[in-house]
């Protein structure tokens, strides 16, 4: 795991263990990225949860390009621990949708949610020096996965501080509407939401991502837990887009977002 040169040690590459998972009767693949002083050092770091892990590290295994996420967050030196949890493959749609679709199915999201709240992130604080509170627990993901995170961050908002939401399925199911009417707005006081898609992506994409922003704000949500940002051009969904967020938002990520 880790090389030796001289007196200090350097991280290898990207860890990675499989983790039982009771709630989906399945084991799933994990993978983690330790910032470069991370066996230098003493300190604990924030964590960020990223969904389809597949696609952050590995371009043999990504769908459409890898995020280069480790390669991208040793550039810029960021003080972050990230856990990529790896899809179920055929359980992808499953996993990932927390309401059923007439034809794609899907609308096991609780379930996952729960492997990472109750298994996964108490495993990974005994594994690694972390930062255990909400303020330091991010989750984020895109597509579906984008979606599942704006799912995850409403559901859990005692767990989840922050949400990273690229261009999210919004599409699956409108009964993510109601289920965000039904969260009350006082659970959601601490919150922040990071939006980004761009317009060629769907004609429904970046519209449908407006007016859950602006559900939120009728709900009590301040202007200033809500990022919200359309590239006029280009595809966030592909690994050049989430590169592109990572470099130009690195800011917030340093600072906790």
């Amino acid at each position: 795991m880790f090389i030796r040169e001289g007196s200090k040690y350097r991280l290898q590459k990207c860890i990675t263990f499989i983790a039982e998972s009771p709630q989906l009767h399945a084991n799933k693949k994990i993978r983690v990225y330790l910032p470069s002083n991370y066996v230098n050092s003493q300190q604990s770091y924030p964590v960020l949860y990223l969904q389809d892990a597949q696609n952050l590290f590995d371009r043999s295994t990504s769908f459409s390009g890898e995020w280069r996420i480790d390669k991208t967050l040793d550039s810029l030196d960021l003080e972050l621990i990230v856990i990529g949890i790896e899809h179920g493959n055929e359980k992808r749609i499953d996993e990932l949708t927390p309401f059923p679709h007439p034809e794609h199915n899907g609308g096991n999201a609780e379930n996952y949610l729960k492997f990472i709240s109750e298994t996964l992130k108490p495993d990974i604080d005994k594994r690694f020096r972390t930062k255990t509170d909400v303020s330091n627990t991010f989750i984020g993901g895109s597509s579906l996965g984008g979606l599942f995170s704006y799912f995850a961050l409403l559901k859990d908002p005692e767990i989840f501080g922050k949400a990273l939401v690229f261009s999210p399925s919004f599409w699956f199911s409108d009964k993510i509407v109601n289920f965000t009417d039904e969260i009350p707005g006082e659970k959601l006081d601490q919150i922040k939401l990071y939006f980004r898609a761009g317009k060629k992506e769907s004609e429904t994409m970046v519209p449908l991502m407006c007016n859950i922003k602006q559900q939120l704000l009728r709900k009590g949500l301040k202007s200033n837990q809500i990022i919200l940002k359309r590239f006029q051009t280009g595809n966030i969904m592909k690994p050049s887009g989430q590169v592109c967020f990572l470099r130009q938002h690195s800011g917030c990520l340093r600072n906790n977002l």
